[in-house]
């Protein structure tokens, strides 16, 4: 028989950094996490903020360092592109899912399709599809789902800041063309809401039903106009060394825009390192970004009605901090 050949293992580096990843169609976001890692040998990675296998689109992927602020980034605003397929419902809510019931689609107007997305704009309730990552017992909702239980999911408050039509060409007055009707839609939205739900209740406003059909994420706040890059970009780089490859990260200072900033001296960074507060009249009031003198990123920490600064969640370097020298 002939030898099996291994794939060598990979040895993985420490790496700190931001990569925002253009997900592929058909990966799930741990797929393509594990995949971007492995190509960058990461020794530690995570993603901030799950899409679906069938979205693609902008997924940041932290490095080393940077999981630290991965659960801040997972609550930021988002923005989305997707087409509403109207007529049939499925049971995951998206193309993937299996059809539970067809209707036929009644006459629509402009008018009568803004009114419907207007009404679902805003602090709304929503229902998350049963095919979901929510978890229930400490196993996600779509892993009960495929084993065929029942699943119940209770309503929740989301924040809806946009939902608006950009392209109606296949539904115009009624008037259907080949095709099958659909809606180009633009979505921004807060942490938690689902757009397959969206698109579900907007079938559902307009008396025939719906499902996604396409979906991709724009941009994640803080990267408004987010340089992307492809796996496939990414291999090519990786073919013409790690140095090239890591030229696409961003610092991990990029994603800390959505905290405000504390900036210290170095005697207060040396003690915030050791784990000790720090006094003063710091401001505001809560979550902040702590940066020392140089601009450089120290991590999470937390300022009290007192204005006194506390260390959160501090990066490796803020505990290797010198202390200042004296004359």
């Amino acid at each position: 028989m002939p030898l099996m050949t291994q794939r060598p293992r990979t040895v993985f580096r420490k790496l700190d950094g931001i990569l925002l990843l253009d997900k592929p169609r058909g990966l799930s976001s741990n797929q393509a996490l594990q995949r971007v890692r492995h190509l960058f040998r990461a020794a530690k990675a995570g993603h901030t903020g799950s899409l679906d296998p069938l979205a693609t689109g902008l997924l940041p992927v932290c490095f080393g360092e940077a999981t630290k602020i991965a659960g801040g980034l997972l609550g930021a605003r988002k923005a989305y592109e997707t087409v509403a397929r109207l007529g049939v419902v499925t049971d995951t809510d998206d193309a993937d899912g299996q059809p539970l019931r067809e209707r036929p689609v009644p006459e629509l107007t402009i008018a009568r399709i803004d009114a419907a997305l207007q009404a679902l704009t805003g602090c709304i309730r929503q229902r998350p599809p049963i095919y979901s990552a929510l978890k229930r017992g400490g196993e996600p909702l779509y892993a009960k789902a495929r084993r065929g239980e029942v699943v119940q999911v209770e309503e929740r408050e989301v924040e809806v800041h946009a939902f608006e039509l950009r392209s109606a060409a296949d539904l115009l007055d009624g008037l259907l063309a080949d095709g099958a009707p659909l809606l180009r839609l633009h979505v921004e939205c807060g942490s938690g809401t689902y757009v397959r739900s969206l698109v579900r209740d907007l079938g559902e406003a307009l008396g025939c039903g719906a499902h996604v059909a396409e979906l991709r994420r724009l941009w994640v706040d803080p990267f408004r106009e987010p340089r992307m890059w492809t796996l496939e970009a990414l291999q090519a780089l990786a073919e013409r060394g790690e140095r090239s490859l890591d030229a696409c990260l961003l610092p991990i200072e990029a994603g800390m825009a959505a905290w405000p900033e504390v900036r210290v001296a170095a005697a207060q960074a040396l003690r915030l390192g050791q784990g000790q507060a720090v006094e003063g009249e710091f401001r505001p009031a809560g979550s902040v970004a702590i940066v020392d003198e140089t601009g450089r990123a120290l991590g999470l920490g937390e300022v009290g009605a007192d204005g006194c600064l506390r260390p959160q969640r501090l990066f490796a370097w803020a505990a290797q901090q010198v202390a200042p020298i004296r004359a």
